[in-house]
């Protein structure tokens, strides 16, 4: 019998990437009225190029852009950057559809919440606390908590003994076939592949796959 619901946050819960891509593209603007010589795409592509090498979570990101793309971090052009990427970022940050009533009904049930992601906790919080859905949730399991990053197993393992509950106990809803539900899977937690989240193509192992998260309440009835 299924007693908790672990899941991932950014892309589960939150459309972070195209969050994440509505605040790069104001950070650029930004930068570029406050004197930066780049046409957006061209500069765009190269702020891309960076995250994907240093991490969508790099706090220095716009510094190591400014460095890399003209040699020197203009902290006036940093400064529009990051000011106009927070307020673009804060505005945005709402969960999908119909999140914080599955969330409300899931606890209605009596089951426990968990969120385990590789965000630092600080961060996971902060979204949470900006979606208004941090109430909900028991336990929330960061990077911080075992210094390891899904698919090990070591935060899932950190989350079932924070919630005192057995792997076949808990359900896993992750849009990361590779971290989510591998690391998961590993020690006997049962899987949900939150599809919607997931922007490539992909075979996934896994227990149940949905489309959008009110599906959640028909799988948890069975």
């Amino acid at each position: 019998m299924i007693k908790a619901v672990i899941f991932d946050l950014d892309n589960t819960l939150i459309d972070f990437m195209k969050m994440k891509r509505i605040a790069c593209e104001q950070a650029i603007d930004a930068m570029i009225d406050s004197g930066l010589t780049l046409n957006k795409k061209e500069a765009l592509e190269k702020l891309y190029k960076i995250y994907f090498k240093e991490g969508l979570e790099d706090p220095n990101i716009f510094q190591k852009f400014l460095k890399k793309t003209t040699g020197d971090v203009d902290y006036r052009k940093l400064s529009h950057g990051i000011v106009a990427y927070r307020d673009a970022r804060t505005g945005f940050l709402k969960p999908y559809p119909g999140t914080k009533k599955i969330l409300t009904s899931l606890k209605d049930r009596g089951l426990k919440l968990a969120i385990v992601s590789d965000a630092p906790k600080i961060k996971a919080w902060i979204r949470l606390v900006n979606m208004g859905i941090d109430d909900l949730f028991d336990i929330v399991v960061a990077y911080e908590d075992t210094g390891r990053r899904k698919p090990s197993s070591l935060p899932f393992k950190f989350a079932l003994k924070k919630l005192k509950l057995k792997p076949e106990e808990c359900l896993m809803v992750g849009d990361m076939p590779h971290r989510d539900m591998k690391g998961a899977k590993r020690i006997g937690i049962k899987t949900c592949f939150a599809k919607y989240g997931y922007e490539g193509k992909t075979k996934v192992e896994t227990d149940y796959s949905i489309d959008n998260i009110d599906e959640l309440l028909d799988i948890l009835k069975k």
